[in-house]
């Protein structure tokens, strides 16, 4: 691997916020019709199911709520998301910087999956609550029944009901999707850029459909570890208070017995069909803030 720009975990810090924005306006619609594939009601037996599948649930929400229901509860991913990706690209920079003994230091991919798997651990703090909330706002639009007046109102009543643990219900299966994938989105990544970069040129001199391919793939890569632990967290947080007493033990238990062991990959195409245009908008969000910080601040 070619020398490389110094590594400043604050640098990454803005432009992973940046990112973040990107992806929140690549991603959302896909992420609404996400949640609501992966939480809508089993048909009783005769019935058919409220979504046929992705498309379906596609053109429903557009029929019966126009382009803004693909937006439904976007206030609350941009305020947490920003954060969340600043933390996030925060969290993969000081993972790789405490593991070069100088700055000049060319990491190993373990080493790099290792930095990722630090930023999954730094943005479930942040994550946890945020993705309760996020769920809980989703499926009350889907079912029809309004019991939050939006994300403030909803975070007032999970503490009025359940102290700060009705808030971060879902911590451990968060951080159980997130630290894994975490160590393979970054990986990917670097794995990608370093193998699409021309021989003799830098990484950072990649050309924008690169950087758009190899963040693409990189969501990819990320989700194909997440989705199992997401479907059960989507599962566990939005269901009534005390119907899995062992926590995601149960969920799963339950899932596999009533649906088979494919019902962990619901949601699947809806997931992948986002995951490559939003975390390609990500990626490229971050280079540009990266190039344009580098050039305001040479030396930080």
């Amino acid at each position: 691997m070619s020398q490389q720009q110094r590594i400043s975990p604050l640098k990454n810090f803005f432009a992973g916020g940046f990112g973040g924005v990107c992806l929140v306006f690549a991603g959302h619609p896909l992420d609404t019709i996400k949640v609501r594939l992966q939480t809508q009601p089993k048909p009783r037996p005769g019935e058919t199911a409220l979504y046929a599948g992705t498309l379906d649930c596609f053109k429903k929400t557009l029929a019966k709520e126009g382009v803004l229901g693909l937006y439904k509860g976007m206030a609350a991913p941009i305020i947490g998301v920003t954060p969340m990706f600043a933390v996030c690209f925060f969290g993969f920079g000081l993972g790789k910087k405490l593991q070069q003994k100088t700055p000049d230091d060319v990491l190993t991919y373990p080493q790099l999956f290792a930095a990722g798997m630090l930023s999954g651990v730094f943005t479930t703090a942040i994550m946890a609550p945020g993705e309760r909330i996020k769920c809980l706002l989703q499926i009350q639009a889907a079912s029809g029944q309004v019991k939050y007046a939006g994300p403030v109102d909803c975070v007032k009543q999970l503490y009025r009901e359940n102290g700060i643990r009705g808030i971060y219900k879902g911590t451990a299966l968060t951080l159980m999707r997130d630290v894994p994938a975490s160590g393979m989105y970054f990986m990917t990544y670097e794995w990608l850029k370093y193998t699409l970069t021309p021989e003799g040129k830098s990484p950072s001199e990649l050309s924008v459909p690169s950087i758009l391919f190899a963040g693409g793939m990189a969501g990819i890569f990320n989700w194909a570890v997440a989705i199992p632990p997401d479907v059960l967290k989507s599962r566990f947080q939005t269901a009534p208070e005390g119907k899995y007493p062992n926590g995601f033990r149960d969920v799963l238990r339950e899932l596999i017995r009533e649906e088979g062991i494919g019902s962990l990959y619901k949601g699947f195409n809806a997931v992948m069909l986002r995951a490559f245009p939003a975390n390609a908008a990500c990626f490229l969000g971050f280079e540009v803030a990266m190039k344009f910080l580098n050039w305001i601040a040479p030396n930080l």
